[in-house]
Parts: C-alpha cells; structure tokens; sequence
C-alpha cells in the first residue's frame, strides 16, 4: 500500500456538506481510499474516479454515482497515484477505451453496414408494402393532376389496347395522357403511367411509343416506384447527419446508381413484352438513337453516365436492335386510326386544362 497526504495541496469534499477535509490517501493497484479525522471514504476502485478538467491548475476528480463528492489536488497527483488515474476523456469515454482510430475504423464498418442495408433492404420491403397503401399514395399525389389529363373515347381504347398487349397480368390501374410539354413518361405508385403529350407528337409510330409504354409497365411490375422512395427514405434518413449539401450530392449519386439496375430491368420486361405481342423492337431503338443525338452523342453520354440515371442510350438502343428477329414479320401496335386517337387525344379535348409552362 502507498499514502500520500494529509497535505493542504490534497482536499476532499465528500458530497455532503461544503466542509473541506484534508485526507490522507491510501491506494494499491486495485483501488484507494480517503482517510480523514472523524471520516473515511472507501474503498473505491479506480475506474469509478471521473477527471473533472484541472481549471487553475487543479486536478479535480469526481466519483461515479457520488454528486457532489470531489477530490484536488493543488498541481497533478503524485506520480504513483496518478499512474493508476483513468485518462481525461477527449472524444467520449467508448472512444477513448478503445483509442480513435480503431473507433473511426468501427464507425466505417458500421456506415457501411447500414448504407448497404439502406441500399439493398427497399427491394426487399417494397414488394411487402400491401397494394392498398401503394394504391392510396399513388392517388393522391396524382389528384386530378390539375385537370391536365387528356381523354377521349377513342384514345381510352388505344390505350387499353396497348396496356392488354404489353402488360395484360401486371397492376396498372391508370394509362393517361398530360397535356404537358415534355418528351417523357413515367410510372406513378398505384399502378399509374403518365404519358406527357410531346412524347406521342415526338413519336414517330405506335411501335415506337409501345416500347416506351412497356418499359413503364416494367417499372409498375417490378415496383421500382415504391422501391425507389422506400430507399431516399432511407438515404435521407441515414444521410441526415450530412450537411445538406454534401448529404445530398451523395444522396443523389446512390440513387442514381441503383436507377440503373432498374432502369436496365424495365428494358428487358419491354423488350419481352414487346415480342410477345409480335410488335417490332426496332422502332424503340430508333427513339433511343433520337435520344442520344439529342444529349451529344454516344462520347458525351458515356462521359457523363456517372450521374445519369439511365443506363447509356447506345447500349439501350443494341438491346432493342438485339432483341429483333432478322426478316421477321412484325404486326403494328396499333392501327392508324387508333395511333391518330391518341395524337389527337389533347386537342379534342375540350375540357383539358393547358399545359402550364414549357420544359
């Protein structure tokens, strides 16, 4: 056993009252205890003493689970007292146990887990979220869509034909026409498909929009919609602690990636879909050669595929092309009164609302 004090340089309270008592410390390598006249405090081991600072060149420690309680000394603790003190904690008291870098190391094994788990758990969870909840989402944020949706008798069957055709055992509650100035369409929760008008005036024939049409219904089967929200739910979630703009960019890169799984999945359910209704894939190769000419060219896109969402249109535009069978001998998806119904389909309507802005 080794004491120190009593010594005015050593002070105690314990906790109880504001008396300063000046005890002698006895400690061995397991533990210490205070010693003072009509008072003792221990034994007490040393994991249970908590560095307090040393403000004005005091050491002050505390005692676990003790308010109040304090010990000082005047300077720094002897030296064989203070070899057995715990270390003052920098970073927190796990970090300080097991040392920063191998604290950094877990903290990267566990962002790694997680964002792994963030990435891959939506297409495990999103085919578990019952219809009835994606169906009720996908209503409303589709509302009326602000009364833009075209129809008329004639295009209501174009398209119930094309959606018998393409995806006859796949979900889909609603094809519609927006009266929207936009070259695209796309696939809504719900088993909505939203076909923007540009892309039928754009359009060079029925075949052409059916491969579009297919690869949204590829989107509605697979449930990429729901998958897609269920993981920047999860991103945002898991990102939060990001600054905004760093969180977001990352965000945004994660999400774009897996865009490209599913993008590359909805071509092949197109492409299936398409030669089981005997239409031509060749049209819908064409649209992607339209594509990449209109983004530059095959050079420009490949350098900037890293934050597409698409897989390159050269490699899409040689699946379709792949997919066609040499001298083959394909029916039209629709006939030219039916493809006339569709084009039409915005101007004949009288009671569409017009479209709200250019893109």
């Amino acid at each position: 056993m080794t004491s120190a004090g009593p010594d005015e340089r050593i002070w105690h309270y314990d906790g109880q009252d504001a008396t300063r008592h000046h005890p002698r410390i006895d400690w061995h390598a397991e533990g210490f205890s205070l010693v003072w006249p009509g008072g003792t405090s221990g034994p007490h081991r040393w994991s249970d003493l908590v560095p307090q600072g040393n403000a004005g060149g005091r050491s002050v420690y505390g005692l676990r689970g003790q308010g109040g309680w304090r010990l000082v000394f005047a300077g720094l603790p002897p030296h064989d007292f203070a070899v057995h003190l715990p270390l003052p904690a920098r970073y927190g008291r796990w970090i300080d146990r097991i040392g920063l870098w191998p604290a950094i190391g877990l903290f990267a094994l566990i962002a790694a887990i997680l964002l792994f788990v963030v990435l891959r758990a939506p297409a495990w969870v999103a085919p578990l979220i019952p219809r009835s909840w994606e169906d009720r989402l996908g209503d409303t944020m589709i509302g009326d869509f602000g009364g833009r949706l075209c129809e008329t008798p004639e295009s209501r069957a174009a398209l119930e034909k094309l959606r018998r055709e393409l995806g006859d055992a796949v979900p889909i509650r609603r094809i519609a026409i927006a009266n929207i100035k936009m070259v695209n369409a796309v696939a809504l929760p719900g088993g909505h498909i939203i076909i923007f008008r540009d892309l039928i005036e754009e359009a060079k024939s029925p075949d052409e929009l059916a491969g579009v049409l297919a690869h949204e219904i590829g989107h509605v089967r697979n449930r990429d919609t729901m998958t897609a929200l269920v993981r920047q739910l999860g991103l945002s979630v898991l990102l939060g602690g990001f600054n905004g703009q760093v969180g977001g960019t990352i965000n945004g890169l994660l999400a774009l990636s897996y865009g490209r799984d599913a993008e590359r999945e909805a071509d092949r359910y197109s492409i299936e879909a398409l030669r089981a209704a005997d239409i031509s894939p060749l049209p819908t190769a064409a649209f992607f050669e339209r594509m990449e000419k209109r983004s530059g060219g095959e050079s420009i896109e490949r350098a900037m595929s890293w934050m597409a969402s698409h897989p390159v249109s050269a490699e899409r535009k040689a699946a379709f092309e792949d997919s066609a069978v040499k001298g083959g001998h394909y029916k039209p998806a629709l006939s030219a009164a039916e493809w006339k119904a569709l084009v039409d389909a915005c101007a004949h309507d009288k009671d569409v609302a017009p479209p709200p802005f250019d893109f």
